[in-house]
């Protein structure tokens, strides 16, 4: 009996992903998000809100949560595009227009819960058949000048001038109450780019497809949660083993990183096993021994890892346990995929990525449906771990 090692990481992956039905939910909700602020008697209605997903919703690569209990963490920009701009209002202003608009919305959608202020976004959290916490940061376009800059500093940052010039046209300005200027007019507000970001990533994603592919995939709007490609499932598997082996640990690695380096490091991989070992063994040397560690690739000046050297977060050995369990998850792979009994393989799901298959329907995606499978004469893997690994975390 041959149990196919992409047949592996494809039946663990897709018990990870979220279901369509979720990513359509959360869709709805943020064009609900989007009607409201445009009403004819919003405060905003002249601003052109436009209000979109970033992070792993944009990405299609957000995950089940571990519980199901747990929430859905939704991420949403909300861009004031017209009539407003950092001389015109403060960041403090801006934050508390879209605050007043939103809680409108939580009371006129029966919203139980109250409207929370974070330092770069407000929360609103909503149940019904899906429960979802939204996070949604105000934000207001870059200037011309900003946009250029960026548009440099990315295409001499080795990116094609075509991803730099689109990537750079869709950065804009945040709100943040850490800022020492929150409350004043000054024109240095902080810059991101989570849609210049998504385009980047495309990109990376469709290497094997070639970029006639890609423009086509720009213009209609191709939402990136129905591609599934390679690398799209690499970072899952792999977010999903860091959040078994850390729990809510403080000291774990950070999804822009992983996602960063992932897509630095794939190379148009056709298969999720292929593009995973090669990820894996790629990521340690793309990190810069010096600042920025791991710059973004739409904003090069910024730097994922800053918390690596902060004095604040050292107790956390925030690098070392990255590099810890950059050798663990290959450990983990390659043990989940020299497993050559489906109960064993199971078993390993459960313990290792808090999955778990009908047997039946594991068999069935490994094709071993008809098959007289026991559990006798099993060939067990040999188990490793790292000895001594940095603490804590949950493995």
């Amino acid at each position: 009996m041959k149990i196919e090692k992409e047949a592996i990481l494809k039946s663990l992956v897709e018990q990870l992903d979220l279901p369509d039905s979720a990513y359509e939910k959360a869709k709805k909700r943020y064009e609900d998000l989007g009607e409201w602020f445009n009403r004819d008697d919003s405060l905003l209605k002249n601003n052109e809100v436009h209000i979109f997903p970033q992070g792993s919703f944009l990405l299609g690569t957000a995950l089940r949560p571990v519980n199901k209990e747990e929430e859905y963490d939704l991420d949403l920009a909300c861009k004031l595009r017209s009539g407003v701009n950092n001389f015109t209002h403060t960041q403090k202003a801006i934050k508390e227009l879209v605050g007043k608009e939103l809680e409108a919305y939580r009371t006129a959608r029966g919203i139980k819960e109250n409207l929370a202020s974070k330092h770069r976004c407000w929360r609103l959290e909503y149940h019904d058949s899906i429960s979802f916490h939204l996070d949604i940061v105000p934000a207001i376009p870059a200037d011309d000048i900003q946009k250029s800059m960026l548009f440099e500093a990315i295409n001499k940052n080795g990116t094609s001038e075509f991803i730099a010039d689109k990537a750079s046209n869709s950065a804009m300005l945040i709100t943040d109450d850490r800022d020492p200027n929150y409350n004043d007019i000054v024109s240095n507000w902080n810059i991101s780019n989570p849609t210049g970001y998504g385009i980047w990533f495309t990109d990376r994603m469709n290497i094997f497809e070639g970029r006639a592919l890609y423009e086509k995939a720009l213009i209609s709007e191709i939402p990136n949660y129905e591609r599934k490609t390679p690398l799209q499932r690499c970072i899952q598997l792999l977010k999903r083993h860091r959040d078994i082996m850390f729990g809510d640990n403080e000291s774990k690695p950070i999804s822009i990183i992983i996602t960063t380096l992932a897509a630095k490091a794939y190379s148009g991989e056709t298969n999720i096993y292929t593009a995973l070992n090669n990820i894996l063994e790629k990521m340690p040397r793309l990190i810069y021994p010096r600042t920025p560690r791991v710059p973004n690739p739409v904003n090069p000046e910024e730097d994922f890892a800053d918390r690596w050297e902060m004095p604040e977060y050292k107790h956390l050995k925030l690098e070392q346990n990255f590099n810890i369990w950059l050798q663990q998850a290959k450990l983990d792979f390659n043990v989940t995929t020299s497993i050559t009994d489906p109960i064993l393989l199971n078993e390993n799901f459960n313990k290792k990525y808090s999955v778990s298959v009908g047997q039946e329907e594991l068999n069935k995606n490994l094709g071993l449906v008809g098959m007289n499978i026991g559990s006798s004469n099993i060939n067990k893997p040999k188990m490793h771990n790292i000895h001594d690994p940095a603490r804590p975390w949950k493995i």
